[in-house]
């Protein structure tokens, strides 16, 4: 337990005073957090964030004079901090979070249905999970995602039955653009992503992914083919296995307490796969990942893991090496090229 002048300091801005209190009540039952004070729209939210320092910020999306987007990359800019935006899972919204975790928010917390109250209420435990792993995260200036692809080299000689099986949860939707947008438009290899995020988001996500990339990728399906140069995403709530060439969704129970699981996709894959595997981990919080990797290095397979410099949170990257399943630990910006050097040598 932190002691009284260490609490977590949360800055929780919001239109609605209903959405205030609640957020408020929610955080402050924790001895370990405090709320410093709340905020009616953007604008209101960057005075208080120059009074007040906070370690955290919670920021809703849609907001009158200045709306959370705004906000958030003044934020950035000018005095970076951990963000935790507020979304409802709607076309638009669920759009405009994954460009906010792109612009720098460390995490969002979704609305996910009308009884929005109810809703966080159930969801009491994820929020302050939430509060305290933005708190531990340093946060740097935002810095753009380059637009499209990177040639990292020329033609490569691969198989149509070599795979690539990525994992990663928080820090992943910035992470993961920086991957796939570096993957050149030859790699035959089909790709398999799984990220930790709610039902509603993945398809934006997908969607906003193949805007940045030489290869397709899209939002799994029950029975898609697993095709080189196509990244498929595991939907939210969902388990994608791989059967044959083949994606299976499934509701099974959730692993390390997440679906889609990193460690089911790998188990289910590598088998198949062996040693025409590589896995990679980026960055995010727990240890799912970590088994999976080690299978696929045990079946002859490529590991490559994120380096604890440039992950958001090392929990997920740390747990792979800490059980030797890591070949490779190395920073965002040359995943892609050791993805592809990896493929290469598999031959």
């Amino acid at each position: 337990m932190r002691k009284l002048m260490d609490k977590i300091k949360v800055l929780v801005v919001d239109d609605s005073i209903l959405m205030r209190r609640i957020i408020t009540d929610i955080l402050e039952k924790e001895g370990d957090i405090k709320v410093v004070d709340t905020a009616r729209n953007g604008r209101e939210a960057l005075t208080k964030i120059a009074i007040h320092d906070p370690d955290v910020v919670t920021m809703d999306i849609e907001m009158p004079d200045m709306d959370g987007i705004t906000a958030l990359q003044l934020i950035m800019s000018e005095n970076p901090r951990p963000v935790i935006m507020l979304s409802a899972a709607d076309k638009k919204q669920a759009d405009i979070t994954i460009r906010a975790l792109e612009m720098g928010a460390v995490d969002f917390i979704p609305k996910t249905s009308g009884s929005l109250s109810l809703d966080l209420e159930k969801e009491h435990s994820l929020i302050v999970q939430k509060v305290r792993t933005a708190a531990k995260i340093k946060v740097q200036h935002k810095r753009a995602i380059r637009e499209g692809p990177t040639v990292l080299c020329g033609a490569i000689s691969t198989c149509d039955d070599k795979i690539v099986l990525i994992g990663s949860s928080t820090g992943g939707p910035k992470a993961l653009p920086e991957v796939i947008s570096r993957l050149p438009g030859n790699l035959d290899a089909g790709v398999l992503i799984v990220q930790h995020m709610p039902e509603g988001f993945t398809k934006a996500f997908a969607e906003r992914l193949n805007q940045l990339s030489a290869i397709k990728v899209k939002e799994a399906e029950e029975g898609d083919e697993i095709r080189k140069n196509i990244a498929l995403l595991a939907p939210g709530n969902k388990h994608m296995e791989v059967r044959g060439n083949h994606i299976h969704l499934t509701d099974d129970p959730k692993v390390h307490y997440v679906r889609p699981a990193v460690d089911i996709l790998m188990k289910t894959a590598a088998p198949i796969y062996g040693n025409r595997t590589v896995g990679v981990i980026l960055t995010g919080m727990g240890s799912d990942g970590a088994e999976g990797m080690q299978m696929i290095k045990r079946l002859g397979g490529r590991t490559v893991v994120q380096d604890e410099e440039t992950s958001v949170v090392y929990g997920m990257p740390k747990a792979a090496v800490d059980i030797g399943a890591a070949d490779e630990v190395v920073p965002l910006d040359i995943i892609a090229s050791r993805i592809v050097a990896a493929l290469k040598k598999i031959g």
